[in-house]
């Protein structure tokens, strides 16, 4: 039988094709799972909970979301749709990264501009421009 721990170590570096397909990368020690930029666009608690399936499945502690898989209501504080998605992800004990270009959207929202700078400050939810950003911070935080 296969323990736990082996089935990790397997996983890691291999294209996953669950409902969020997407692909397991250690970086710098941290195992984190990218989601495809294409794919079903992720838009409340039953997106969350498939993403949480394929996540734990590949042994991340990090879910790297590209904003192009997120609902453009991701974006709208007042629809609640960040939160939700983002409070049943950390619940699961998951950090959650945005990756993209949200300036658009912060220039036009000083709710969203607060909320993204707060987030940035944090450990559990970060907005950043691209999977490099990604790589550096984890090094900030590693040394």
């Amino acid at each position: 039988m296969t323990s736990y721990k082996s089935y990790i170590e397997e996983q890691r570096g291999r294209r996953h094709s669950g409902v969020m397909s997407g692909q397991t990368l250690t970086l710098h020690g941290t195992i984190v799972f990218l989601c495809d930029a294409e794919g079903p666009v992720i838009a409340g608690d039953r997106d969350s909970a498939d993403l949480i399936g394929d996540a734990f499945g590949s042994g991340a502690t990090v879910i790297a979301l590209p904003l192009a898989r997120l609902s453009p209501d991701f974006l709208k504080l007042s629809t609640r749709v960040a939160g939700e998605i983002l409070q049943k992800l950390i619940n699961y004990r998951f950090r959650v990264i945005i990756l993209g270009d949200v300036s658009e959207a912060v220039a036009g929202s000083d709710a969203l501009r607060d909320f993204v700078v707060e987030s940035n400050r944090g450990e559990m939810v970060w907005f950043l421009p691209d999977l490099a950003a990604l790589e550096a911070r984890l090094v900030l935080q590693a040394s």
